[in-house]
């Protein structure tokens, strides 16, 4: 059977499908904001704050984690041409340096990549899910195949969760909130969302705030915000509750149907 780029082998298909890691999703766009270029990219090309397209936009970006992580080698390949050529034809202007780059910017890419995979595996442990120190190494090396998928070659991205450590220390003298751009804490008190949606409004603002929690206190005070001891504890204490509120949910009311699935297949090949 065809699983696309993980299995029920990986450590990938383990922890993905938990619900938690929607804090893990909205961490890793906290961390693509701190890279310059990938900030401005998104910000110079998107309509991220026009409410007829920015949950369009959202949909599409959160169908393209679900295939890459549960679709087929066909379906992951037509969703990767499809970003690598939208990345490929759009550009933006760098004013610090008066250059304009392309969206496929490999340095910017690499930042993004490496923000989502230490988003989720921060999240997922902070949070409880049970992951041992070379399980985590192994979905961070599992993770390489994703990069690929938006252009990246595996030799350039980290393989282990010290090499993703020592990737994101070497960036840190270059990241930088962007001036132009709003602040994910005041944009989410105004989330665009579809009307059907609207009473939900109230639960992003949360989501935000708790996702910066969970950033390091260094990305924090980028964002000019308070970076102490006690709110790292309060962030894994929040993650913690939530995972174990979360656990009290039936698990087929809990997980999405491509979790299920994922959870069917491990199972069956367990056996």
């Amino acid at each position: 059977m065809d699983h696309g780029l993980f299995g029920p082998d990986s450590v990938t298909w383990k922890v993905m499908g938990e619900p938690i890691l929607l804090v893990g999703g909205f961490r890793a766009l906290l961390m693509q904001g701190l890279h310059p270029r990938a900030m401005r990219g998104v910000v110079q090309n998107s309509a991220l704050m026009d409410p007829a397209e920015a949950w369009s936009r959202f949909a599409r970006t959160t169908e393209f984690v679900r295939v890459r992580t549960y679709g087929t080698t066909e379906e992951v390949a037509r969703a990767g041409a499809r970003v690598r050529k939208i990345h490929a034809s759009l550009t933006a202007l760098d004013p610090d340096t008066g250059e304009r780059f392309r969206l496929d910017d490999p340095a910017a890419l690499l930042w993004v990549h490496v923000g989502e995979v230490d988003s989720y595996l921060s999240v997922a442990r902070r949070a409880g899910v049970r992951l041992s120190d070379a399980e985590a190494d192994r979905f961070v090396a599992e993770w390489r195949r994703a990069a690929e998928v938006v252009g990246l070659d595996q030799k350039d991205v980290p393989g282990s969760v010290g090499e993703m450590n020592d990737y994101i220390e070497g960036c840190r003298p270059s990241l930088y909130f962007v001036p132009e751009a709003a602040h994910p804490l005041r944009q989410s008190l105004n989330a665009p969302l579809p009307a059907k949606l609207t009473p939900l409004k109230p639960v992003f603002p949360m989501l935000t705030l708790l996702a910066f929690a969970t950033l390091p206190r260094w990305a924090r005070k980028l964002y000019g915000l308070p970076a102490t001891p006690l709110g790292d504890l309060w962030a894994t204490a929040s993650l913690r509750a939530l995972q174990t509120g979360i656990g009290l949910v039936p698990a087929q009311v809990r997980y999405s149907p491509d979790a299920k699935r994922a959870r069917k297949v491990i199972a069956e090949h367990a056996a």
